[in-house]
């Protein structure tokens, strides 16, 4: 079952956030701009193509359609909890119900080359975003991109900086929950952390996998 608070994200906001011109967070040309540098930052890492997206708190999966532009072959997979949402795009725009912390129950297949979670990790509960870490850790493939805003920063849309938590905070949360931060909002979880050259990763102790980091770097250019 699904929260009760999740019941007002409805019609009327994303109407309000997504498409009036006074409130909304991001345009289309915003959105456009942000995702080219996530794919090519991914696709760098990764050195192949982002064929599999996760989009955790997609709300209408608005981000499928400037995806889809950019990477046409891609397969989207949103999850959000707003029943209007899901009611109204699901079937459409491939958006399962659910939660941050219930992705491992809804029968996503896993090997995600890019989970996207922008606009949402600011609202979750402790325990949510702990759990819903580590669950997304067993699905990811490949890169996360949490766009993440703190007490210490200034950002537009519903965000309220008194509620907010400070950065240290979520840097040992998100140790904690098996990712390496690279910078950019962009994490590797642990066990992939050798896609990432020594300078990249702002944290990580002990060696990469014997062979794997020369591999990579040989290919990238390094």
């Amino acid at each position: 079952m699904l929260p009760r608070a999740l019941a007002h994200y409805d019609k009327a906001y994303f109407d309000k956030w997504y498409r009036h011109p006074r409130h909304r967070v991001k345009t289309t040309l915003d959105m456009t701009r942000q995702l080219r540098f996530v794919i090519a930052a991914t696709e760098y890492l990764l050195d192949r193509p982002v064929r599999r997206v996760l989009d955790v708190g997609c709300g209408e999966g608005n981000w499928r359609a400037v995806l889809k532009q950019l990477r046409p072959g891609v397969r989207y997979y949103g999850v959000d909890g707003s029943a209007y949402a899901v009611r109204r795009y699901g079937k459409r725009r491939n958006i399962r119900l659910g939660t941050f912390a219930t992705l491992g129950s809804l029968g996503l297949p896993g090997h995600f080359d890019l989970v996207l979670c922008l606009g949402v990790i600011n609202y979750l509960p402790a325990s949510e975003f702990r759990a819903g870490l580590l669950q997304i850790a067993a699905l990811l493939d490949g890169v996360a991109y949490f766009e993440i805003f703190t007490r210490a920063d200034e950002a537009t849309g519903d965000f309220t900086k008194e509620y907010a938590r400070w950065p240290g905070w979520y840097r040992r949360e998100i140790r904690r929950g098996a990712f390496v931060p690279l910078g950019m909002h962009l994490y590797l979880p642990k066990a992939l952390a050798w896609h990432a050259a020594s300078l990249e990763r702002s944290e990580l102790r002990g060696p990469a996998p014997s062979g794997a980091r020369g591999q990579s770097s040989k290919s990238r250019g390094r």
